[in-house]
């Protein structure tokens, strides 16, 4: 396999049908045959593996890493299933913090490439089951699969956990899981299984009924991780974190129920090393010290509003590099910007990427300071350029932003 190769099939996979709507396509299918065909014919490796499913708005991805770091300082050999990828493709599929190797992923494109012509995966669908079929190879303890959108219908639905978790709800994705809290909540409490436990992590009441009902339908336990008393602390620094400490320390509470030892040491030791056991980053990552520059991939409202909350902590002038995707909904984003602040805008360079010309007018009335780019790239050396001595740059407002950002700048 050369690199010619190994990149050539990554595009292939790129072209596959999206998980989202692009020129009409529309990936996020009214069921999961799909990957039920997909799996079937690889020989369902997915029912071969032990796993823990974690779904939720915000903070599985935080979640389902240090709950990977935990289980490695216990000792087990963990496969972690996250998604979207912020700088290589293969940061979705790991095992004790190593991405799954190049080699593994081509020779399984040729094999997704030579499936029966009646199963018609979404890019999603294939990232699915190369997790599952490459933790299966490579015989992990444990895997941790994080849910890509939803949770009813997403892909990663067809396991069979030891234990759930749902870390909150928020709105997000309302085009394609619906409009209300109640009908999001629907959606991810579409994980639950019966005799499966499941933690929860959010103290909304409307949101906390809907979830206790699923369980009491599905004759499962639930388990409130909001009522976990904790001073432990994390090496992810985001004020967030503390409820996603909870959420895991109520999974390995479970876990350690179902025979799984891990002492309070490997507990500590987990979550104050995150990054350097799952090579995790994007939230809330300091990019630089001196000067400071921060990133987070928060994206929705909720997200948003306890990032710039905290970002309003820091007594400094801060220049925000922002960007959006199509879906966003910017006015709302526009009423939460952190004071005190210089902005910079630009398109993330996806497809669903949307330039900020196209929301100018609400960028006017907004009364802020703002310059408007084509790219993340000039818009940080532009923020870069201006910086003053004691200011810090943020970089944020979509996962693409900041992968973007960190592909072109984490190796320099």
């Amino acid at each position: 396999m050369t690199t010619e190769q190994y990149q050539e099939s990554i595009e292939w996979l790129f072209t596959q049908m999206p998980n989202y709507q692009i020129d009409g396509q529309k990936a996020y299918k009214p069921g999961l045959d799909n990957i039920k065909k997909l799996c079937a014919y690889f020989g369902n490796p997915q029912d071969q593996i032990k796993s823990i499913h974690i779904g939720g708005t915000n903070g599985k991805g935080s979640t389902s890493n240090m709950l990977a770091s935990v289980l490695q300082e216990s000792g087990y050999k963990i496969g972690l299933y996250n998604s979207p990828h912020l700088i290589d493709f293969t940061e979705r599929i790991k095992i004790n913090g190593q991405n799954c190797d190049n080699e593994f992923v081509y020779d399984f494109i040729q094999k997704l490439k030579n499936r029966p012509e009646d199963i018609r995966p979404s890019f999603f669908e294939f990232t699915t089951i190369m997790a599952f079929e490459f933790f299966c190879q490579q015989n992990v303890d444990y895997a941790i699969i994080e849910v890509g959108l939803g949770g009813r219908l997403d892909s990663t639905n067809i396991i069979h956990p030891m234990v759930s978790a749902i870390t909150n709800v928020q709105l997000d994705h309302q085009n394609i899981l619906g409009n209300t809290i109640e009908e999001i909540a629907a959606e991810k409490a579409g994980i639950i299984k019966e005799n499966v436990p499941i933690i929860f992590g959010d103290q909304n009441e409307t949101v906390k009924n809907i979830i206790s009902e699923t369980a009491r339908n599905k004759n499962t336990e639930l388990i409130d991780a909001t009522l976990i008393k904790t001073d432990l602390k994390s090496d992810l620094k985001g004020n967030y974190q503390k409820n996603n400490i909870r959420v895991v320390l109520a999974l390995v509470e479970e876990l350690k129920k179902q025979g799984l030892k891990i002492s309070d040491e490997n507990i500590k030791n987990g979550l104050l090393h995150v990054r350097e056991n799952t090579n995790f980053i994007g939230r809330w990552f300091e990019f630089s010290k001196d000067p400071l520059i921060i990133c987070d991939t928060a994206h929705n409202q909720a997200g948003l509003e306890m990032v710039f909350a905290q970002l309003n902590e820091i007594p400094k002038h801060k220049h925000i590099v922002l960007g959006f995707v199509n879906d966003k909904k910017i006015d709302e984003v526009l009423r939460i910007l952190p004071g005190n602040s210089t902005y910079y805008f630009a398109k993330p360079a996806i497809n669903r990427g949307r330039h900020p010309l196209d929301y100018e007018d609400m960028l006017r009335k907004s009364k802020i300071n703002y310059k408007i780019f084509d790219e993340v790239q000039s818009a940080y050396l532009s923020a870069k350029q201006h910086l003053k001595k004691g200011e810090m740059i943020f970089i944020g407002g979509s996962n693409f932003v900041v992968g973007e950002f960190l592909e072109k700048n984490l190796s320099k």
